[in-house]
């Protein structure tokens, strides 16, 4: 009798560590935002980066995760297809929870897979937990955007502040450009 031993701390043979292309200039560019039912908190947080997207000269627009299994899901899944065909960049969270930083990589994922240049954002108690899951989608070269933990205990006047000192940094981890105007704003 033989027995096969599987490793569960082996990496896929077939692992891209590349992160995917910059984002680039943002003006006239399509950033697509994927939010998901339970973090209010990343609603306010994407409705001010949203606003600054858009003085920076982009479109953008929201895609909602919901339920993601059964007959549902798949529907969900054709939904996710569709709305990256319609946008240049892509920014997806929340990675807040086991569930949720599962769902928010794999979104990322498939919007990588898609040659969106694509930033996933995560709570820094999610932050390895989503690179580990990036790697074992096959995509370790996610990039990711941290943000504090918690944040969906705090207040909107609390959080607000944290959205605006994040934008430069989440600009950075995108590879995203804003001409000199736009930073002068």
């Amino acid at each position: 009798m033989t027995i096969k031993v599987l490793d569960p701390t082996a990496r896929r043979a077939d692992n891209n560590a590349n992160p995917g292309r910059d984002a680039g200039a943002l003006a006239g560019k399509r950033v697509g935002i994927r939010v998901d039912q339970i973090w209010r908190c990343w609603d306010w947080i994407t409705e001010s980066w949203a606003e600054k997207f858009r003085k920076a000269g982009a479109e953008v627009s929201y895609w909602r995760s919901t339920n993601r299994s059964g007959a549902e899901g798949e529907e969900q899944n054709r939904s996710l297809q569709e709305w990256l065909k319609t946008i240049d960049v892509a920014v997806v969270g929340l990675a807040n929870c086991g569930s949720c930083t599962g769902w928010t990589i794999h979104d990322a994922i498939a919007a990588l897979n898609a040659d969106v240049p694509t930033t996933a954002v995560a709570t820094r108690n999610f932050e390895a937990f989503a690179h580990e899951l990036a790697a074992r989608g096959g995509r370790s070269g996610l990039r990711v955007h941290v943000l504090p933990y918690p944040l969906n205990e705090l207040s909107r006047e609390q959080v607000e502040p944290i959205a605006e000192s994040h934008w430069k940094g989440l600009l950075e981890v995108m590879g995203a450009g804003l001409s000199e105007r736009e930073k002068a704003a």
